[in-house]
């Protein structure tokens, strides 16, 4: 290609970032590319999250934009070990009945009001108790909170709860403000939207469709920090729109896979660039097809394993992901080495299984060689999940199964799958976080199963055994026990196949290449940010 046309290319995307609707949707400026030297960073969302706090929504956008406000007990690192942040120590009972945890001194809210003990037992019992959608099943223990001085609070349990000292960091069970939700609606309260933390950064404006402006806390605990002064948090609805804006330097940082994957082997190759692969270890989201068993087909066993025989995995990580994907095997990826086990129930690639067995359901051919139809209904993030899409309703259609394709923005999705229950199949990253007791319980116990709770069990699924093995691995304090239970765990789930298990995709963050400290442990994007800076 020219120099000329490459020219013309470069300007094409950055009229695009400049004048594309996505832009100007609020008539709101762009920080120019001086702003690195003014102490402002532009990152992006993706998709736009629709809440701010992530104590009642867990979906990952709500997650990166809440970690920077809000704070939790503890942070990890890379071996997912805990450290200390909002408490400095903490301790386990030996009969793991209460674990004590010692608080920071001289921590403010962002209105100035004091940090303490009673926010914890306040923000556990009162909100992640309650409302945090996987709260129910991590915090399902928990009998009290004790807070004998300001700075001290003890977590009373009535089991063992290993998982719990996993659950803590801020973007997944954060500390909010007593003084500012007792006595509220707690689903309806302001500060949802304009949250008040602890946080490096203070929450300033929110202009839905364009863009989200936290700013530096001059009050934060941790002096000197953060090193940024502002965080421009920038909606681009359109892939090409953050390929321009990294190129055209507007934009500093993303997550979550910010570009189109088959744009990232060109971003690794450029030195004005740095693409980092780690980062989600605390995460680990899996791209999985939940079904819903209310639907007459798929209630059959035999429909669902049909269903996983015709998928052909390997070939659709290699065009669908680009090879940024790892096979899944079953509901735990390989990536919890301690918990993974490879000795389940597989369906390797087989059209004809896949036939024998729907014709066993019952569903036989029609003259024009289809069996039934299926909805398949996933969020409208990215290009992925249509690409996905496309390739299974020619996966599904060779064996007779014809597959309707329904992308939703976020909330209409949340509101269709967890609300309504109103879909056949529904694709979708489930966040399995560091431990199966906070990511994965919730899928498959009967007991998670809350209607307008989004991202718990929305199949239906309900197996006394696989109830009855969550419940003794969430308080299993051995560990060599623990698993073997979740080795039980996989095979059943993998018999019943509730959730169609397909990839590991591997998520990249991309920067610029004078952002510092974007990936400094397995929280990735979803870090306080503290200590991200700008050349």
């Amino acid at each position: 290609m020219s120099d000329d046309a490459k020219s013309a290319i470069l300007l094409d995307r950055r009229q695009l970032l400049l004048f594309g609707s996505a832009a100007l949707a609020s008539g709101a400026l762009m920080p120019s590319a001086a702003s690195a030297a003014e102490g402002t960073l532009v990152m992006t969302i993706n998709p736009e999250p629709n809440a701010m706090v992530s104590a009642f929504n867990t979906a990952s956008p709500v997650a990166v934009i809440s970690g920077k406000m809000t704070e939790g007990l503890l942070h990890y690192d890379f071996d997912l070990k805990p450290q200390p942040a909002l408490a400095t120590s903490w301790e386990i009972a030996p009969d793991g009945l209460s674990m004590t945890f010692k608080l920071r001194d001289g921590v403010k809210w962002h209105d100035g009001k004091p940090f303490t003990s009673a926010d914890v037992a306040y923000s556990i019992m009162e909100i992640l108790k309650q409302h945090h959608p996987r709260g129910r099943g991590v915090f399902a223990k928990v009998t009290a909170v004790e807070t004998p001085d300001p700075l001290t609070a003890v977590i009373k349990l009535s089991e063992p709860t290993p998982a719990l000292l996993y659950a803590l960091a801020g973007w997944e069970s954060p500390m909010l403000p007593k003084h500012i939700y007792e006595g509220t609606d707690v689903l309806r309260n302001p500060a949802n939207n304009a949250p008040i933390g602890t946080g490096p950064f203070k929450f300033v404006e929110w202009q839905r469709g364009s863009h989200i402006i936290l700013e530096k806390n001059p009050d934060y605990w941790d002096k000197g920090k953060p090193l940024l002064d502002k965080l421009f948090v920038r909606i681009y609805p359109e892939p090409s729109a953050r390929v321009a804006a990294f190129e055209a330097g507007e934009l500093h940082l993303g997550g979550d896979g910010p570009i189109p994957l088959n744009e990232v082997k060109r971003f690794q190759d450029n030195p004005a660039f740095k693409v980092e692969t780690r980062g989600t270890e605390m995460n680990n989201s899996l791209d999985v097809l939940e079904t819903n068993l209310r639907n007459e087909y798929l209630a059959k066993p035999q429909v669902r394993k049909a269903l996983m025989h015709a998928v052909n995995r390997d070939l659709m990580a290699k065009t669908v992901w680009y090879g940024l994907a790892e096979i899944l095997t079953g509901p735990i990826p390989k990536t919890l080495p301690h918990f993974y086990s490879a000795d389940v129930p597989a369906y390797p690639f087989d059209v004809a299984k896949a036939e024998a067995l729907l014709d066993e359901a019952g569903y036989k051919k029609d003259a024009k060689g289809t069996r039934f139809k299926l909805r398949l209904i996933y969020p409208t993030v990215g290009d992925t999940y249509d690409r996905a899409g496309q390739f299974l309703r020619q996966q599904f259609r060779k064996v007779g199964v014809e597959l309707e394709l329904q992308s939703v923005d976020v909330p209409t999705f949340i509101r269709r799958v967890y609300g309504e229950y109103d879909f056949d199949l529904s694709m979708f990253p489930a966040s399995v976080t560091a431990d199966p007791s906070i990511g994965l319980q919730r899928f498959y116990q009967s007991g998670a199963i809350k209607q307008g709770t989004p991202f718990v069990n929305a199949s239906g699924y309900k197996n006394p055994e696989m109830d009855a093995l969550l419940l003794k691995a969430a308080v299993e304090p051995d560990a060599g026990k623990r698993a073997a239970l979740f080795k039980r765990f996989q095979q059943i789930a993998m018999e019943d196949l509730p959730i169609l298990p397909l990839v590991r995709p591997i998520y990249v963050t991309v920067a610029n290449a004078k952002a510092k400290n974007f990936v400094t442990g397995p929280e990735g994007v979803r870090s306080h940010y503290a200590t991200l800076s700008l050349d």
